[in-house]
């Protein structure tokens, strides 16, 4: 029998791997098989560590194992296989295995292989097979995958690690954006406040030129003012030089006829006495007749001896009293009269206090508040006048005390610096409307406190007061602590008293008369240009007369005041320049200002009662409300 070739039913390569010829072959039997071939072959085994769990890789030489037949069968086809195929015509076949997987421990490959026979190949031993063979690629595709994943971790903390520290980076510069914006605030801060301060010196240094400027203006303003003044004057002065000349021609003149009327009284005294002789030769020749008539002449001529001699004394007496006090008789007849009602009033008041038990300081309190409330609006006037009224004819307190106390705070009043002059006036004229008695005695008071009020001058004699202070006494100085105050505070108080004066005199409401209105206004300024001398005192209360009552009296006498006016320019400021006083200059520019400057033309300063405090600012156009109105 011939040899024969046996062939399996599949592929004999499968990824150039052989098929087996004997596919009963065990686990075992191909170890052993694989051991022999390692001993001819001369072949180390090696291994390798695999991880987790932990395989030995075996890597082999690339030598491939060869599967053969019998020797019988080899024999027996020996002749057939040259036959058909020659010596080239065996099919040797190779089996690489490179890498072959085993577990660290042999014992357990052993025992795994003895769990059951296993064969080389099956139904499915080729995808088995080739499984095995791909496994390394599977192995390191699953650690490439681990790789990746590890790195994908790594990837996801870093990526956190990089998001973690790019939002401390954004917080970082939004703290500094935070930062630079609180910085740049406050450096604007700055620049502003230093651009303040710059523009505010910039301004500074414009108001102060602008004063500068100012004041350069009114320099010059007034240093011409002076030049015309100047000029005024010394026209005023060639003039007066005129007018003193011809005066002075004048004078000589009438000396020259006095002394020609003196002649002709010397001559007619002569022929007199030479007639009176004779006339007394012939009395002495007839002796009867001669007795009678001496006695009668020497009776007249005693007669007129005592009638001289008494009136001679008076007339002295009264020319001394005339250079101490300086007014006109019938103002110190007014004055005396005003001054001794006054006292009777004071006498029975104070025996009144005496046998009452009533304190009547309450009212008079109330009436010194009602008089410091006193102000300058229409409302304010009527208020208080009213219940000053009704003070006076309350029957719980005296009228006698009520208009006693009203004159002397009225008076005393007069001290405030800002003591609503005009519309104190207005007051007083409303309340002596109702009690007439009242203005006297407040006449009186003010006479008190100020001689000017009268008019009246007393003239400083060392032999009638003995002292300086006697006389400022006298003429109303006040005391305090043992010291007579200066005369500055004393003009200033004689000014007070003054406008007050002034603005009662010129006070005119209409259905209401003033007993003591203009005309006592215009009589007061005749006695004061006809008997007083000009000094400071006297010029200082001029100067508050004209500005309060000025406007009124010109209003009423029109061009007699005009020439009242010349008079004071002509007369009483030529007297106060001579006596070269450098305290007049002051009151001089003044009292002249306001005859050059006509202002007794304007109303002055709180002359128009406003009709309530806020009149003038809400109502601006409307026209400012008289000083006489209806009540």
């Amino acid at each position: 029998m011939g040899a024969f070739k046996l062939e399996i039913p599949c592929p004999t390569k499968v990824l150039e791997i052989a098929a087996d010829p004997e596919p009963d072959w065990s686990f075992n039997a191909l170890l052993s098989e694989l051991k022999s071939l390692e001993k001819k072959l001369d072949v180390s085994y090696k291994t390798q560590s695999r991880g987790l769990p932990k395989w030995r890789s075996v890597e082999r030489r690339p030598v491939a194992f060869t599967m053969r037949i019998s020797d019988d069968e080899m024999e027996d086809s020996e002749s057939e296989a040259e036959e058909d195929h020659g010596p080239s015509s065996v099919v040797v076949t190779r089996f690489n295995c490179d890498n072959i997987y085993v577990s660290d421990s042999d014992d357990s490959v052993s025992e795994l292989a003895l769990d059951g026979q296993s064969y080389l190949m099956d139904e499915v031993g080729l995808v088995e097979g080739a499984l095995s063979e791909l496994s390394p690629q599977l192995q390191i595709k699953e650690n490439i995958r681990n790789q990746i994943s590890e790195l994908e971790v790594e990837l996801m903390r870093e990526s956190g690690k990089s998001h973690s520290a790019f939002t401390r980076i954004q917080k970082y510069m939004q703290a500094r954006k935070e930062s630079d914006r609180k910085f740049d605030t406050q450096y604007q801060r700055k620049i502003a406040e230093a651009l303040d301060n710059h523009l505010t010196a910039i301004q500074r240094d414009h108001e102060l030129k602008s004063q500068i400027e100012e004041r350069r203006i009114r320099s010059d303003a007034a240093h011409e003012e002076a030049k015309r003044k100047e000029k005024a004057l010394q026209e005023e002065r060639m003039r007066q030089e005129r007018a003193k000349a011809e005066a002075e021609a004048k004078r000589k003149a009438e000396e020259a006829k006095m002394a020609v009327l003196e002649a002709e009284r010397k001559t007619a005294q002569e022929a007199a006495e030479k007639e009176a002789a004779e006339a007394s030769k012939r009395v002495a020749s007839v002796v009867p007749q001669g007795d009678a008539s001496g006695q009668v002449n020497v009776s007249s001529v005693n007669k007129n001896l005592l009638s001289q001699g008494p009136g001679s004394n008076r007339t002295d007496k009264s020319e001394s009293a005339a250079d101490i006090v300086r007014a006109a008789e019938s103002a110190l007849n007014l004055e005396q009269g005003r001054l001794q009602k006054l006292k009777k009033l004071e006498e029975e008041n104070q025996a009144l206090k005496l046998s009452s038990n009533v304190d009547f300081s309450n009212s008079e309190r109330h009436i010194a508040r009602l008089i410091r409330q006193i102000r300058g609006t229409q409302e304010n006037v009527r208020t208080k006048s009213s219940e000053l009224i009704k003070i006076f004819k309350n029957p719980s307190c005296p009228q006698a005390i009520s208009v006693a106390t009203f004159a002397r705070k009225v008076a005393s009043h007069c001290e405030i610096p800002d003591n609503a002059a005009f519309a104190c006036g207005h007051v007083i004229v409303l309340v002596t409307s109702q009690v007439p008695h009242a203005m006297d005695l407040l006449l009186a008071e003010f006479h008190r406190a100020c001689i000017y009020t009268v008019p009246k001058h007393v003239v400083y004699l060392k032999s009638a007061f003995g002292s300086k202070e006697a006389y400022f006494k006298t003429i109303g100085y006040q005391e305090h602590d043992g010291k007579i105050e200066s005369t500055g505070d004393y003009l200033k108080r004689l000014e007070s008293y003054m406008k007050l004066y002034g603005a009662l005199v010129q006070t005119e409401i209409q259905g209401i008369q003033n007993t003591h209105g203009p005309k006592e206004g215009w009589a007061w300024l005749a006695r004061f240009l006809n008997t007083l001398p000009a000094n400071i005192y006297t010029a200082v209360a001029l100067k508050a007369f004209l500005q309060t009552a000025g406007f009124v009296l010109f209003r009423k006498y029109k061009s007699q005041f005009r020439k009242m006016l010349n008079i004071i320019s002509n007369d009483f400021l030529k007297a106060l320049k001579e006596r070269e006083d450098p305290k007049l200059k002051a009151v001089i520019i003044e009292i002249e200002s306001y005859i050059e400057d006509t202002k007794f033309l304007q109303e002055p300063e709180g002359w128009s009662l406003q009709s309530s405090l806020l009149s003038s600012v809400m109502v601006p156009d409307s026209e400012p409300s008289r000083g006489y109105y209806y009540y």
